[in-house]
């Protein structure tokens, strides 16, 4: 769990992201599950898009993947959402709270 601290600073860091994912019509798959883990590893902190046509909202797609990866909600407003999972890996930059 992440305090709402936290929370704020990943938020902060979080603005001035791209997203690099984006959920169409097939919605939140094992495919794109396994995408985010890896992104996940790499980067720690990630900014999802969903798109129109997708069948669920930013919302839903937020706690479905976060549930699949063990990632911890950072925010979620309008069609983008944020997660941030802290990675394993030891030649990652680890963000610093």
């Amino acid at each position: 769990m992440i305090t709402s601290g936290q929370r704020a600073k990943l938020r902060s860091i979080a603005q001035n992201l791209n997203p690099i994912f984006h959920i169409g019509k097939n919605g939140v798959n094992e495919n794109l599950i396994n995408d985010i883990n890896a992104a996940l590893e790499a980067h720690e902190l990630i900014k999802v898009s969903v798109l129109r046509n997708s069948p669920e909202g930013a919302k839903v797609c937020m706690e479905q993947l976060c549930a699949a990866t063990d990632a911890e909600p950072v925010t979620a407003i309008g069609n983008r959402f944020v997660i941030y999972r802290r990675s394993s890996k030891d030649d990652v930059r680890h963000i610093e709270f």
